[in-house]
């Protein structure tokens, strides 16, 4: 087990935008009215670059080149909004509590959720707070629905899984990195995948939609947590293209609006040879929008986390938070429980998380994504299994698979709400006959959410926590 006080740290690490430091430097080259010109292939070689990947159905290309002078000689190009260092970005870490292996799993518990025998499932609050049992009884699971889930990978040999998984269609926009996680840490993308659709097969834990078919698209590093702008557009638009219905992105992340960021996460000298500025990270991010911008148009739902570092996006404008500001996206917030392992029928579990981005005008969904702030050290035991009182309420699902070993983790973050939207937004889709515009999908969320907090939107919890109960049968 690692202590809270290092969650603690975990979970408020602010985002750090780093630009590669290689001899081979990326660009995100940006066409005008989302369009590129004819001559960009020619215009790049002649400037000493490649075209790794040619996006023209939002206008934008992801180019690599070693020469100084690549910005101003491609700059020249008629038709260009904009050539860009193609930055990384990292998103604010959840807090994990790794280790735990099926094997341990030696008896059902007597208090399993309704409907399914998976061991665990007594583990999984979240699956009480969004009712997804009254879903499950309506016969509403996610079946023919297809979530890709934007992330670090996944392990595909997970019992959980595995029965859920779209091999044929996962892919990694991560140089060098397939999107099979074969590390023997935690894996952020299976703790995802998990919560959306983890398989109802008798074992482990069961996610809230679990029929729904995932597609791991991989856009961030499993060794560093990082991704680029231009492997993230490049996830986006492959996702729409093959017909996914729901786009999960977990990778809440802040970036200030003024400055240079560089690859420390400290203002660089205004020397820096290769920097991002303020006005080169809003292109960028204007470059992403048309990514989703394009998956709205192609009819996918893109469900974002709000971003893990406490801010009030209302009165707090010093941060620009990525993907949350980005056009059609699905911004959501984090509850969670205190000490619900000592009163699991009584205990609130919708209070906003501690660590949750919040504001108005910024959230527009509330989802469990875990807490850590029970006081203390002190030891309960659930379903069979004892832990620290404070590690139960965190979101319990799987993480990785060593071996023969299917392995479960507790974490927290916005990470973890997200997909619990996106699971509730498969079982909608799924009861509508497995197409829908995202406008109508966004607004069922909405219809069907419990109404916390003031009435209407309010800063912790948008329009509401979901509930796949209601969205399934109302």
């Amino acid at each position: 087990m690692i202590s809270r006080t290092l969650n603690r740290l975990m979970i408020v690490t602010a985002a750090l935008l780093a630009v590669s430091q290689v001899h081979a430097r990326s660009y995100v080259v940006v066409g005008n009215a989302g369009k590129l010109p004819a001559k960009l292939e020619a215009a790049v070689a002649a400037a000493g670059g490649t075209i790794t990947r040619h996006l023209p159905q939002i206008g934008v290309a992801i180019v690599e080149s070693s020469s100084p002078q690549f910005v101003a000689n491609v700059g020249k190009l008629a038709g260009l909004d904009a050539v860009l260092p193609d930055a990384q970005w990292k998103p604010s870490q959840p807090a994990v509590i790794d280790g735990l292996a099926l094997e341990d799993a030696v008896a059902l518990p007597a208090n399993h959720t309704t409907l399914v025998t998976d061991a665990w499932a007594a583990l999984q609050w979240g699956l009480e707070a969004v009712d997804a049992g009254t879903a499950w009884q309506a016969g509403q699971t996610g079946a023919g629905v297809r979530v890709a889930v934007l992330d670090s990978g996944v392990a595909s040999a997970h019992l959980d899984i595995a029965p859920n998984l779209n091999t044929a269609l996962c892919t990694s926009f991560v140089p060098g990195e397939a999107y099979n996680f074969t590390g023997t840490g935690f894996n952020h993308g299976t703790h995802v995948a998990g919560i959306i659709a983890a398989a109802a097969n008798g074992v482990g834990t069961v996610g809230v939609a679990p029929k729904a078919e995932i597609v791991s698209v991989k856009v961030l590093s499993a060794v560093s947590g990082s991704g680029s702008f231009g492997g993230i557009i490049s996830g986006i638009v492959y996702a729409a293209d093959i017909g996914a219905d729901v786009i999960n992105m977990s990778l809440g992340a802040e970036f200030p609006r003024s400055g240079y960021i560089d690859d420390n996460g400290t203002p660089a000298d205004p020397s820096d040879d290769y920097k991002v500025g303020a006005n080169e990270l809003t292109a960028l991010i204007n470059a992403t929008s048309r990514a989703t911008t394009y998956a709205y148009q192609k009819g996918v739902t893109t469900i974002v986390s709000a971003g893990n570092s406490a801010i009030d996006r209302d009165h707090d404008g010093s941060y620009f938070v990525l993907p949350a500001d980005c056009t059609h996206v699905v911004s959501v917030s984090a509850t969670g429980p205190t000490g619900w392992a000592l009163n699991q029928a009584g205990t609130d579990l919708d209070v906003l998380a501690s660590y949750s981005n919040y504001g108005q005008s910024r959230i527009d969904l509330a989802a469990p994504g875990g807490d850590f702030m029970y006081p203390g050290n002190d030891i309960s035991v659930v379903g069979g299994i004892a832990q620290y009182t404070w590690v139960f309420d965190m979101v319990f699902a799987p993480s990785n698979r060593i071996g023969t070993s299917n392995r479960y983790s507790w974490s927290a973050g916005t990470s973890m709400a997200a997909p619990h939207v996106s699971a509730v937004a498969a079982i909608i889709i799924g009861r509508n006959g497995g197409s829908m515009k995202p406008a109508a999908v966004v607004a069922a969320l909405r219809a069907s959410a419990d109404d916390l907090g003031k009435p209407g939107n309010d800063d912790a919890y948008g329009a509401g926590r979901v509930n796949a109960g209601r969205a399934a049968t109302e």
